[in-house]
This record gives C-alpha cells, sequence and structure tokens, in this order.
C-alpha cells in the first residue's frame, strides 16, 4: 500500500527529468532563431547559401497529408531552394532527415505536440502561407522529408529524396 503512495511522485519526477531536454530543445531553437544558421554536417547534406542555388523546387502540402510532389531527384553537390506552400487549413512542415532521424523526431513529436524547433533542414508553414529552405546536397544517397506534426507523419505525410552522384 506505501507503494502507491509514491507512484504520483515517481511520475512526476520522471516528467521534470524527461520535460528537460525538451525545455532545453526548444531554447537552443529560439536562440538559434535569431542568430545566423548554424551550418553542421548531416548525413543527407548541410544548410546552403542563397548565392549558390542551382534551383528552385517547389513543394505543396495539403490537409490530405501528402506532398506534392513527394519524390525528388537532385545531383551531389546541388544547392536547391525549396518553396513551400501550404495549400490547406492546417498548419504543416518540411523536415529533411534520414529515415531513421525523421522516425526519432516523429517519435518526441508525439509525446511533446507543442515542442518547438527550427534547424536549416526544417520549414514550419502556416495555413495558406509559404516558406522555404535552402539546402546543399554534399552526400549522395537516399534521403527522406515529412511532416512530423503528430499525426501528420503517421496518415503518411512523407516523401523522398535521391541524390544522385555526378
Amino acid at each position: 500500500m506505501q507503494q502507491t503512495a509514491y507512484l504520483p511522485l515517481a511520475l512526476a519526477l520522471a516528467g521534470m527529468l524527461l520535460s528537460g531536454p525538451v525545455l532545453a530543445h526548444s531554447e537552443q531553437h529560439a536562440a538559434q532563431h535569431s542568430a545566423a544558421i548554424v551550418k553542421e554536417q548531416k548525413p543527407w547534406g548541410i544548410a546552403g547559401e542563397p548565392g549558390q542555388v542551382s534551383r528552385t523546387i517547389e513543394i505543396g502540402m495539403s490537409d490530405q497529408m501528402r506532398f506534392s510532389p513527394d519524390q525528388l531527384e537532385v545531383m551531389q553537390g546541388e544547392t536547391i531552394r525549396f518553396v513551400h506552400r501550404n495549400q490547406g487549413k492546417l498548419l504543416h512542415e518540411f523536415v529533411l532527415g534520414t529515415q531513421a532521424d525523421l522516425d526519432a523526431h516523429a517519435a518526441l513529436m508525439a509525446k511533446f505536440p507543442g515542442m518547438q524547433h527550427d534547424e536549416p533542414y526544417m520549414a514550419h508553414v502556416a495555413p495558406g502561407q509559404s516558406g522555404e529552405i535552402i539546402w546543399t546536397f554534399n552526400r549522395a544517397g537516399e534521403f527522406d522529408f515529412a511532416c512530423l506534426i503528430a499525426g501528420h507523419y503517421q496518415a503518411g505525410m512523407v516523401g523522398r529524396i535521391r541524390v544522385l552522384t555526378n
């Protein structure tokens, strides 16, 4: 009987411990948003420079939980300006990554739906608005993109980018 008295305390403590990284994650993104873009090499590339854009690719986002197009091919070394147009009435986002990274981030978003994040490989687009990211694909391979808002990823709001070698 005494053990059950400690259960609420243990759950509260676990919640506090788990929320620390999320709060730090939010604070880190807020700081990055006000500062210059931090260039960090990722398996799928690195933040690009506007003056080095090779081409622009427009991507539609819909409330049917789809991107259009959802399959892309780019050449290794290309710097792409992605222009995202949210044609729906819900907030959507575009996040580049590997399948494993997107799965992990989607799981966090499901647990913490209000989690704030702002990385150079992400764009959050309000209904009826557009957003953009500039990304340099300096590594060949197959990579993914998704909307990681809780429920959107699970409903199939995903796409794939094949980065081909020259």
